[in-house]
Formats: C-alpha cells, sequence, structure tokens
C-alpha cells in the first residue's frame, strides 16, 4: 500500500473528539504576532498561527513605477505572495506559481476595501507577503499579518481584517484547519473579514458542505475571527504604549539638558561685585549734575540773547 493512500486512511478525529493535534473542534492554533520587525519597511508584521510563519512588509504610499499604471483618482495598491522554497516538505520551485498569484490577487481584494486608497492619487502601495513555514490555511494567517503591517505603516484604515478558515472533517465541522486537515478533509472554508464592520472582504470554498453546515463554517470562522482580531489590536495597542512612553521621556530628558545648560541667574547675581557707598554717591552727584546741565546751558543762552537786543 502507498503512503498516500495511507494517509487518507489516516482518521483526523479520535475517540474523544479530538484532532490530530490535540485541539478540540471549536479551538484556534496558538498565535504569535509581532509590528514593527523589520527597520527598513514603511510597516511590517510577524505571525506565528501553528506552525505558520509569515513575515509582511509594507512600503509607502510611494511614487509609482512605471508610471502608466498610475490611477488619477486612487492609489494603487499592490500585493506578492510568496513561498519560500524551503517553507513545505517537498522542495517548492523558486518561480512564482500559479497559486501564489490566485492568493496574491485574493489577499488584494480582502483588504482594498478596508484602505482610503483616494487619499493618495497616483502614488503605489505595496505588500510584501513571506511565507517561511506552511501549514494549511497561509492565505488567511497572510491576510492577518497584512492588516497589521499596513496599520503599523500608519496607511488610513476603515478597520483591521482578520482571517481563520474552518471546514469538515470525519463528518464534523471544525475551526482553524491545519495542513493534514486541508488536504485529506472534506472541505475547507478560507474567511477574511472585518469584525468591526462585520463584513466579509474574502470568502472561498473547496469541498461540499450542506447549507446548514456551511451556516455553521462561517460561524465558527467568525468566532476565530473575533479572537484574532482582539490579538492584533492587543499587540497595536503595546506597541502604541511604547512608543508614547519612548515619546513622553524626550521633552523631560531635553529639559534636564536645557536647565544644565541655562545659567543660574541667582548665583551669578551673587557672585556680582556690590557697589560701595563711596560709588553710590559719586554715582548721584554724577547723576545730578547731569540734570543741571541742560538748564545752565539754557540760562546762558538766554543772557545771551538779551545782550543782544540791547
Amino acid at each position: 500500500m502507498s503512503e498516500k493512500s495511507t494517509e487518507v486512511e489516516q482518521p483526523l478525529l479520535d475517540a474523544k473528539g479530538l484532532r490530530t493535534d490535540g485541539r478540540k473542534l471549536d479551538e484556534l492554533r496558538p498565535i504569535r504576532l509581532e509590528v514593527g520587525n523589520l527597520s527598513r519597511a514603511d510597516g511590517s508584521a510577524y505571525i506565528e498561527h501553528g506552525r505558520n510563519k509569515i513575515v509582511a512588509a509594507v512600503y509607502g504610499p510611494r511614487e509609482l513605477h512605471p508610471r502608466h499604471l498610475a490611477q488619477s483618482d486612487q492609489a494603487l495598491l499592490r500585493v506578492n505572495y510568496r513561498m519560500a522554497t524551503f517553507s513545505v516538505s517537498d522542495r517548492k520551485r523558486p518561480a512564482p506559481s500559479r497559486r501564489e498569484h490566485e492568493i496574491s490577487m485574493v489577499i488584494r481584494q480582502a483588504l482594498e476595501p478596508m484602505l482610503f486608497l483616494k487619499m493618495y492619487p497616483r502614488a503605489a502601495i505595496d505588500v510584501f507577503i513571506q511565507v517561511l513555514e506552511a501549514d494549511g490555511g497561509s492565505r488567511c494567517a497572510s491576510a492577518t499579518a497584512a492588516a497589521l503591517a499596513l496599520a503599523d505603516a500608519g496607511i488610513p484604515m476603515r478597520g483591521l481584517v482578520a482571517g481563520c478558515a474552518s471546514g469538515k472533517i470525519d463528518g464534523e465541522i471544525a475551526m482553524d484547519m491545519n495542513d493534514i486537515e486541508d488536504k485529506i478533509g472534506e472541505a475547507d472554508v478560507p474567511v477574511v473579514m472585518c469584525p468591526e464592520r462585520g463584513e466579509i472582504t474574502l470568502l472561498q470554498m473547496d469541498g461540499k458542505l450542506t447549507q446548514k453546515e456551511l451556516a455553521k463554517a462561517l460561524q465558527m470562522a467568525e468566532e476565530g475571527i473575533h479572537r484574532i482580531h482582539e490579538m492584533q489590536k492587543a499587540v497595536l495597542l503595546e506597541k502604541y504604549a511604547q512608543i508614547r512612553k519612548e515619546i513622553g521621556d524626550a521633552p523631560e530628558e531635553e529639559a534636564e539638558v536645557e536647565a544644565a545648560q541655562k545659567p543660574d541667574i541667582g548665583k551669578a547675581e551673587a557672585e556680582k561685585p556690590k557697589t560701595t557707598k563711596k560709588r553710590t554717591k559719586r554715582a548721584k552727584a554724577e547723576k545730578k549734575e547731569d540734570e543741571t546741565k541742560p538748564a545752565k546751558k539754557e540760562k546762558k543762552t538766554k543772557k545771551k540773547a538779551e545782550r543782544d537786543s540791547n
């Protein structure tokens, strides 16, 4: 019997209803989020979703090249999704595949409704997504990381989007499909949405589901997205709190430096030589003499005018 047929016969749920990685049907894989980890990018984010390891970088808004692609009324959003050659068990070809072009397009379509692109006409916003390790649901994890990178870059947004895939394994609806569940499960439903606005920006389905099963899969994916969205907000708030602390400390440091450089006026006054009584009397006499000089000069001029008239 071949290895592939053995894999297909592998049960995805055990007798206790637990999955291959020990999770319950409504449980997310462990998630770790970071922002601002690339210094050369305008905005960046890193996500570990299960064994998925993905980096997203944003550059822009910036001048668009080639210029004939520029749009006069809004910015052009370009998304480049790539998988490293070592990201999967079998070495991937370095050239971009049709699947990578497709995922780049659907992630762009998932992000566009949330961006105020009309604020930057004739400009470009580039989003680069690099998958370092793939473990199922990479397009949803990539959309989550790309939204964080756009927020980190300061691009005006209507809201953050997050992604989570649900599906059907061994006749049961499960949340957050991993690699083996994605490959040999009965159905897979990737969903990307903005929880703050309640809008779904990406919905795909691979496999067959009844109407009730699809409704349950969408509800389960939405629950997972809400949990991921809370993690997104937490990591952004943590970074902004750190920036605010750095900015808040800077004025205090500047004030301390200025105070150190500023001369002590009280000390300078104290160090001035004290005037003696003799000097004070002499100053008063000089002042009185300066006041009487114009009067004497005026009196002499008047006498001279009287003599001339006589």
